[in-house]
């Protein structure tokens, strides 16, 4: 029984909900084991629709911090880097149509989570963010791949250098949200995926399957880039200082060293 993720099949649509609200939905290991877990049932079970969301005040914190000070041995990090791209490649191939429902924030990873689904909504009060600059790291989840396809190159390199906190209208404007809402999430998504059930999601599916298999090696290329670079990142002076800060609520003091 899965402990922080919620899962739910009702009819056609098949909800996963990050489930750590003490912790703003941050993952640790355990959390991204339980979402690959979801994210495969959800591939094989009947559900046409998959629906994601936060439980409590936001959808996701992104990576925990405190998982990423445990992160000693190198096998620790390898673990946890198969469990994200398991979960990047299973949204970005699943055979379903895919919606991100976000409140509060989307940081980091959980941006880039969120990227990966076919609709990414946002209420009015959220806030996306690509904010790894903060911790000297890059996004990871295909968090390039995503954002290039969302907006040009150069934005995607701005808005991952500056780590900028987007607002719901600021992402629709870039169209990295596809639409805003300003009811309560549960009321939100009845009336938004209500329309998708009327709609022929089969052939949804196979123009969605077109374009992934199109870009698939591009997206394998970037995945296996963002390992390699977050691998060398983690051991750097600006990485633990940027942790550091973050915990003792400071400014980091970068040395690129």
């Amino acid at each position: 029984m899965m402990k922080f993720i919620k899962c739910q099949l009702e009819g056609d649509i098949f909800e996963i909900v990050l489930n750590r609200p003490d912790a703003y939905n941050a993952f640790h290991v355990d959390m991204f084991a339980e979402f690959k877990e979801a994210c495969d049932v959800a591939a094989e079970n009947s559900a046409r629709i998959v629906v994601i969301k936060g439980m409590g005040k936001g959808f996701s914190a992104g990576g925990d911090i405190g998982m990423m000070l445990k992160q000693e041995r190198e096998e620790d990090f390898h673990h946890v880097m198969d469990l994200i791209e398991g979960i990047t490649l299973s949204l970005a191939r699943m055979k379903k149509v895919t919606i991100a429902l976000v409140h509060g924030a989307a940081a980091g990873l959980a941006f880039s989570f969120a990227l990966s689904c076919d609709y990414l909504f946002m209420h009015q009060d959220a806030k996306l963010a690509m904010n790894f600059n903060g911790i000297g790291l890059i996004p990871d989840g295909g968090g390039h791949f995503f954002l290039a396809k969302r907006v040009n190159e150069q934005m995607a390199k701005q808005l991952i250098w500056s780590g900028k906190k987007l607002s719901a209208e600021e992402a629709l404007q870039l169209r990295l949200a596809d639409g805003v809402f300003q009811e309560e999430i549960d009321t939100y998504q009845k009336a938004c995926v209500k329309p998708f059930l009327n709609m022929p999601l089969q052939a949804f599916v196979e123009t969605k399957m077109i374009y992934f298999q199109q870009s698939e090696p591009q997206l394998l290329a970037v995945l296996q880039k963002e390992r390699a670079a977050q691998a060398r990142l983690r051991q750097s002076h600006d990485h633990k200082e940027g942790i550091q800060a973050f915990l003792e609520k400071r400014q980091p003091v970068f040395q690129n060293v």
